[in-house]
């Protein structure tokens, strides 16, 4: 007699057609910089149309890589958003000069206005707030501008607790609500959702009303994220990487973002009001991989713009 054979449920499968998931994960943006960038052939290949890019803006980075970054995306059909790190530009005559030529050159609308990750600055900027003030953007036209979010709080403005993190939200609020612009924080990466949670809840709580779009690693070596975790002050959340680590069998697997995704989205569905707007990936084990993982798990919103 023939023996019965029966197929093995595939949990992998069942992940990839979370509807909850892929609705989270629609319309989500991801970060590049000129030297990764240069290394994607084609961006219609892996991207869905209109795929907002942040182009990060590392110190040493030439602005004319910068530039040329974003006239590629835009003429490939992305959203290209440019970094302006206020420790980094010498004075307004240089932030003037950036935007025209992201302008001109690139026909960039956009940017994403933060402090920047180097301690001494080298000119007359030092947050996100007095590049703002200048005025220039609102000048230039700049329909969008997105400022930075810290759900676990940033050890470079607060040593302890939240006060300084808070006065900030509560001056681009403000800012947000005397300006046409349309404004969004941009958050840190994470790794566990029950930070982001309470965060975006005490946002509500305290009248910022901003969008949420929230950082997310792409998957990478545990190695990987562990060090960049470290060198960007990830919060408490970095235990869901710490706990990994100390499971010999899982130390050579990449880590990929299922679980917080996962319970963000599910929070989300459960809640509608929550302000999570969209994803927003650092694609830290490499672009293509990153994009591969949002193509398998975003549904039809995520297929590049060559298939659709």
């Amino acid at each position: 007699m023939a023996l019965l054979q029966f197929k093995r449920k595939d949990p992998v499968s069942d992940e990839k057609h979370n509807p909850n998931l892929e609705a989270f994960l629609q319309g989500y943006s991801i970060e590049v910089m000129p030297h990764t960038s240069a290394k994607v052939e084609n961006f219609r290949e892996i991207l869905p149309a209109g795929t907002r890019v942040y182009i990060a803006h590392i110190a040493g980075t030439p602005i004319d890589d910068m530039v040329a970054t974003a006239k590629r995306l835009n003429a490939e059909g992305y959203d290209a958003m440019p970094h302006f790190p206020a420790r980094i530009i010498k004075d307004k005559a240089t932030l003037a000069d950036w935007i025209a030529r992201y302008q001109v050159e690139a026909n960039v609308k956009q940017g994403l206005i933060l402090a920047g990750g180097v301690e001494t600055p080298v000119g007359d900027f030092d947050s996100s707030m007095q590049l703002l003030e200048t005025g220039l953007f609102d000048k230039a036209g700049f329909t969008r501008m997105h400022v930075a979010g810290h759900p676990e709080g940033n050890r470079d403005i607060d040593a302890s607790g939240t006060g300084n993190v808070d006065a900030a939200l509560g001056w681009k609020q403000a800012f947000a609500n005397r300006t046409d612009a349309e404004m969004a924080l941009a958050t840190q990466f994470c790794f566990e959702a029950a930070p982001v949670i309470k965060w975006v809840n005490r946002l509500a709580e305290m009248g910022i009303d901003l969008p949420v779009h929230i950082g997310i690693s792409g998957p990478a070596k545990l190695q990987t994220l562990i060090k960049f975790a470290m060198a960007c002050g990830v919060g408490p959340s970095v235990r869901v990487l710490q706990k990994r680590a100390k499971d010999v069998t899982k130390l050579l697997l990449p880590f990929e973002p299922m679980q917080v995704l996962t319970d963000l989205a599910e929070h989300k569905a459960q809640n509608p009001g929550f302000n999570i707007a969209q994803v927003h990936f650092f694609p830290l084990g490499g672009i293509k991989t990153n994009t591969n993982w949002a193509m398998t798990h975003g549904g039809e919103s995520a297929k590049p713009a060559s298939e659709t």
